[in-house]
């Protein structure tokens, strides 16, 4: 079948639209389907090509959104012979990437087929295809001895958006002299400095967590280029560069939070300010309180901003005008997780920024819903939770735009970076801190 198959395969929409748009237009450019999932990738190529009209143009959205749909295509045939699943990534054009169960894999589809259409050789997906299988069979026959005790566990979906969808935030200052020197320093001395603050946190870090960031961080290093300042290889290893940046030049910050949870609650609360008045409620918003919808929730969803907050841009916060780079070389790279961004914005309402004030007036908006709907205020565990990190998340981003002396940032994570940051944080304050030398 030359159309997708959204039972077989939980399938993004837009690359299940691409994909059977595409597999359309092709039978109507041919005369007949074209078997998108079994047909050879040469013969597809010649049919795309057709279709087209000449050779492929990759800057051409209308030809992107053909190569989207032959991405679905590509996911599919792996997804019948490996079982791979679709995930959540923000790295990735498409949004999603490409996993495997059987082994950590990520790939991603409309990546690989742009290269493939680039380089006007599609039948390259077969080689990757190959190269996967080859793999693939490795990890099976070195897992015989575990298969024969009862299987490998399998991985999901959620696993690899915990391993690789940058998924969590945090704003971060830089000292600017020592991020300065950090970009300008060789991977070499960064390596030995990272490995001489292991050995030196207090408290000490378990032997297992030592050795997983000498494996991270200094091996990552010591493959790099030794001649080389760490900003020209940043093309080469954007996530270790920006690792290390954080490592040695963050003076102050925020903790770590979902982006959803920093972009629908938390800094939508400073652009509302601490209103004297509601406004009015109807029926479908009471019903939703009445079926048990977060008060805090639905004050942001429903209570006017007093202050102008950008209509698009970053977090419903920061215009596109408003975002840099933390060094001119991260320019070459595609998906940042480092960001400059200008604090201007938000400075003065973190200023007027008092956490017993937001509490009372959601703690008001709350009794006012109940009022209304008849229904009496509840403090569920949940919404107090979230209460308590929305409060401590302002608190910490209202001492790093007030206090702290640099420039602000705002980093991506994913959740497995995120749980790490404790460890990271003993890490980075050894690297920090003055080392005693001992002199006879």
């Amino acid at each position: 079948m030359a159309q997708p198959d959204p039972q077989a395969l939980p399938v993004p929409p837009h690359v299940y639209q691409a994909q059977a748009q595409l597999a359309a237009d092709l039978e109507n450019v041919e005369g007949k389907p074209v078997d998108l999932l079994k047909a050879p990738w040469g013969d597809v190529e010649k049919s795309v090509l057709k279709l087209v009209g000449g050779a492929f143009q990759a800057n051409r959205r209308e030809q992107q959104m053909l190569a989207l749909g032959l991405a679905g295509a590509f996911a599919a045939r792996l997804s019948s012979e490996h079982q791979a699943f679709w995930f959540p990534n923000r790295d990735s054009p498409e949004g999603f990437s490409l996993g495997f169960p059987a082994a950590i894999i990520m790939l991603s589809p409309f990546g690989a087929v742009m290269d493939g259409m680039s380089q006007g050789n599609l039948s390259m997906l077969e080689k990757l295809a190959a190269d996967i299988r080859n793999s693939l069979g490795q990890v099976r026959f070195n897992a015989g001895a575990a298969m024969s005790l009862g299987g490998q566990p399998k991985l999901g979906p959620a696993d690899y958006q915990r391993l690789f969808d940058p998924g969590f935030l945090q704003f971060v200052v830089l000292d600017p002299a020592k991020a300065k020197s950090t970009f300008e320093s060789k991977p070499d001395s960064l390596a030995r400095d990272v490995k001489d603050a292991l050995g030196r946190t207090q408290p000490p870090l378990p032997q297992e967590s030592r050795q997983q960031f000498e494996g991270q961080i200094v091996m990552s290093l010591q493959r790099l280029e030794a001649s080389k300042p760490l900003a020209e290889q940043v093309e080469r290893a954007p996530r270790l560069v920006e690792l290390m940046a954080h490592m040695v030049a963050t003076v102050g910050g925020t903790g770590c939070a979902p982006e959803e949870f920093w972009g629908e609650i938390v800094l939508p609360l400073l652009f509302i300010g601490v209103p004297q008045q509601f406004p009015p409620l109807d029926e479908e918003e009471l019903e939703a309180y009445k079926q048990g919808a977060e008060p805090l929730a639905l004050f942001v969803d429903m209570v006017p901003h007093a202050h102008k907050a950008p209509e698009e841009g970053l977090l419903g916060t920061f215009e596109m005008t408003e975002i840099g780079l933390p060094h001119p070389s991260f320019s070459k790279v595609g998906a940042l997780r480092l960001l400059q961004v200008d604090p201007s914005r938000i400075r003065g309402l973190l200023e007027q920024f008092d956490p017993d004030k937001t509490l009372d007036v959601v703690k008001r908006f709350t009794q006012y819903l109940a009022e209304k709907s008849g229904k009496p205020a509840e403090e569920s565990p949940q919404g107090k939770e979230m209460m308590q990190a929305a409060m401590m998340l302002l608190a910490d981003l209202k001492r790093a735009v007030t206090t702290e002396q640099g420039p602000l940032c705002l980093r991506r994570l994913t959740e497995a970076e995120a749980a790490s940051e404790q460890a990271l944080a003993l890490v980075r304050k050894a690297m920090q801190g003055g080392r005693i030398i001992l002199t006879s």
